[in-house]
């Protein structure tokens, strides 16, 4: 995909892994604002380790990110807080906090030494509680909530955060059905209402299918990337897992265990 001034995120040749041992390399895709993408391959294949990458949480080994035009390693702590933000696995350490409270967290980057929330910072962070149906549980303790109500929270502060590129590390985890799709389906609309640019990575690639504006798939070789149509097309998920076990219908765009 040609490289233009509307990407948002633009990888060339990059390689991730840890020291000297490399997980992927030539990975190559761009992604302009409004672009909900998803990453998928294998365990152990790379994907968050690609994430975080991009997030500047460990180094690349080599190739090119850069954010907005700019090469990632050029950005200071502060300017790069207001541009990335970044909604890891780990649980948050201030659990004791209220929903509320942990959301205006995001708007940190913006805030004098004191802390203090202008009324913007407000209305970002009602505007977040709004987005994921958080009003009712404004005064909750992040501690008191279900899986599925504090990952939309870390979700709702990544917005009050208010960057062109939102990173999400498998947001869907331990949901069941009905809030994973709830989730992505909250992300495809912070994309494309709000012009924001998410990838995620995720093991639920029927999905991601069904809701991305792109897929990426780590697959330790070419590492395909574009829209999910074209990639199903090109084949590319049918050799994502031994058929022998699994098989990908193309028709339906999801897979079936092999009888």
């Amino acid at each position: 995909m040609a490289k233009t001034e509307k990407n948002i995120l633009s990888i060339a040749n990059l390689s991730i892994g840890y020291g000297n041992k490399s997980v992927a390399n030539n990975i190559d895709f761009d992604l302009e604002a409004g672009m909900l993408c998803g990453v998928v391959g294998i365990n152990g294949i790379g994907k968050s380790t690609l994430l975080r990458t991009l997030g500047r949480f460990q180094p690349k080994l080599g190739g090119a990110i850069s954010l907005n035009g700019q090469s990632l390693e050029k950005y200071g702590s502060n300017a790069l807080s207001k541009v990335l933000s970044v909604v890891l696995t780990e649980q948050p350490a201030s659990k004791n906090l209220t929903v509320q409270e942990l959301i205006a967290l995001g708007r940190q980057p913006y805030t004098n030494w004191l802390g203090t929330l202008t009324q913007t910072d407000k209305q970002q962070i009602e505007a977040s509680l709004d987005a994921f149906l958080l009003n009712e549980l404004r005064n909750s303790k992040c501690h008191e909530l279900s899986d599925g109500q504090l990952q939309r929270v870390l979700v709702a502060r990544a917005m009050a955060q208010d960057t062109s590129l939102i990173l999400l590390d498998e947001p869907t985890t331990h949901l069941d059905l009905y809030h994973k799709v709830q989730i992505l389906k909250m992300l495809q609309r912070l994309a494309h209402e709000r012009q924001k640019t998410i990838l995620f990575t995720t093991h639920e690639i029927d999905l991601a299918i069904q809701l991305c504006d792109r897929i990426l798939i780590l697959d330790g070789k070419e590492h395909p990337f574009g829209d999910p149509c074209e990639l199903i097309e090109q084949k590319h998920f049918d050799r994502l897992f031994p058929s022998e076990m699994v098989q990908f219908d193309a028709k339906t765009g999801s897979f079936k265990v092999s009888k």
